[in-house]
């Protein structure tokens, strides 16, 4: 007796379909929770920038004593409070004493205590280095996101074409196991036919060589199906980390049948690509770059003006705030007669190092600019081509179903003749291998068909 055909599971199957299998791929998969982990991180170099604006509490003390004899004791504790607009808030208390302490740091036994500002009057007023890193980490939390979609998009898109590899292949190995079980019942009836002297030995022969063959075509399309099948399960892993494997019986769901062929509107593409110009990760990259640029260009000009920087003090004999003696310390006590005044300037004569940084970042700004048009014409003629693959895949898809059903005519048309004595086997496995091949050409194309869908919704900047 000759093998049967070894075809799919359909009882006991389970099909995922090809959304379920991208919600779990983008959920799961370790390249996907990787790249969820950039905002993350941007949010954290969002938090670190802040840090230059925390209130910074210091402390210091030195002291000398040598051979039963105090020289001095110096004391400083002060904190100091950035703010947004550049000034900085101040408030601190000293005391040095001894016989040999600067004059410049002597106080009375209660020490000095203060309250003051730092102001920067030209180059640090209107923007700092502060002020543009924090700027700048909220800006790159775009590019977080880009790199994060760009990323999953990669991801999907291979694991989307992957499976309907995958589906391809099972329809094909299908395709194939029906096929087969086709020449095994024409090799047992032609033998009975040969047995009861209808037919020719000859004619056996044949029918148990083309039975052969298809089994041949059935094994390799088998391990085919089987690969396919691995390379789908790599997209799969579970929320604890590990990977997954597909059940025995799963199946994906069929490839788009011909009610789904449906052509691209010009308003959907005008959509698709108004959507790629604002959503592709590519684009959004480089927006990013410039407005990095854009705000390092901010601070490089304000580098051009001169430091000068003014410190202002206002003092008070006595520990912090007044308070030991004072019934209400906090009415009264600082004067503007007691006061501490500094004033600094420092200005490079001929500000080479940086013009020439600011020129470097008017290039950079050039060259980003340069990208973006490049960009955004690579990702327009990407959908384009994605569109119109799918206009010629109608089309051909069109053709080939009625090539099929055409094939189909014959090859019914010939087992007719053949049961009239008109024809021969020869005739009829041509028939039926024109037909076979014509199946397969036409799952491949719906195969493309989908491959495709997901090709112009990476183009468009999403999956």
């Amino acid at each position: 007796m000759p093998a049967r055909a070894q075809t799919i599971p359909a009882t006991d199957s389970v099909a995922l379909r090809h959304n379920e299998f991208l919600a779990l791929v983008g959920e799961f998969h370790p390249v996907a929770r990787q790249a969820a982990l950039n905002p993350e991180r941007a949010q954290q170099d969002i938090r670190q920038a802040r840090g230059a604006f925390d209130p910074n509490l210091n402390g210091k003390y030195s002291g000398k004593q040598l051979k039963g004899s105090e020289y001095y004791h110096d004391w400083e504790t002060y904190l100091r409070v950035p703010t947004w607009f550049g000034v900085d808030v101040k408030a601190g208390w000293d005391r040095g004493t001894g016989p040999y302490i600067n004059p410049q740091e002597f106080t009375a036994t209660g020490g000095l205590s203060y309250v003051g500002l730092s102001v920067p009057l030209a180059q640090g007023l209107l923007i700092d280095e502060r002020r543009i890193a924090l700027r700048v980490a909220q800006a790159l939390t775009g590019l977080a996101e880009a790199e994060r979609r760009a990323v999953r998009n990669k991801l999907l898109l291979s694991a989307s074409k992957d499976y309907w590899a995958w589906a391809l292949a099972t329809e094909r190995l299908r395709l194939l196991a029906t096929n087969e079980e086709v020449a095994a019942v024409r090799f047992a009836a032609t033998r009975q036919r040969v047995l009861a002297g209808d037919l020719a030995a000859i004619d056996s022969v044949e029918a148990q060589a083309e039975l052969q063959n298809r089994q041949s075509q059935r094994v390799a399309a088998r391990v085919e199906w089987q690969n396919a099948t691995l390379v789908t399960s790599s997209y799969l892993w579970g929320a604890d980390g590990r990977p997954r494997e597909l059940p025995p019986g799963a199946r994906p769901q069929p490839l788009p049948p011909a009610l789904a062929w449906r052509p691209l509107r010009p308003d959907s593409l005008a959509a698709l690509a108004a959507q790629a110009q604002q959503q592709h990760p590519d684009l959004l990259k480089t927006r990013v770059k410039q407005v990095q640029l854009g705000l390092e260009n901010r601070l490089l000009l304000n580098k051009l003006l001169p430091k000068l920087n003014v410190d202002y003090n206002l003092l008070l004999p006595g520990q912090p705030f007044a308070i030991e003696g004072n019934p209400r310390p906090f009415q009264g006590g600082y004067s503007a007669n007691n006061y501490k005044l500094g004033l600094s300037l420092a200005y490079p004569v001929l500000l080479r190092a940086e013009r020439a940084k600011r020129q470097l970042n008017q290039i950079k700004l050039r060259d980003a600019g340069f990208q973006l048009d490049n960009d955004q014409r690579q990702v327009n003629n990407a959908l384009l081509t994605a569109a119109n693959d799918w206009q010629a895949l109608l089309e051909q898809l069109r053709l080939q179903q009625r090539a099929t059903e055409n094939y189909q005519r014959l090859r019914e048309g010939e087992v007719i003749r053949f049961d009239n004595g008109e024809s021969t086997l020869f005739l009829i496995n041509s028939r039926e291998a024109s037909l076979l091949s014509a199946r397969q050409k036409l799952a491949e194309l719906q195969a493309k068909y989908a491959q495709n869908q997901a090709q112009l919704r990476y183009a468009a900047g999403g999956i």
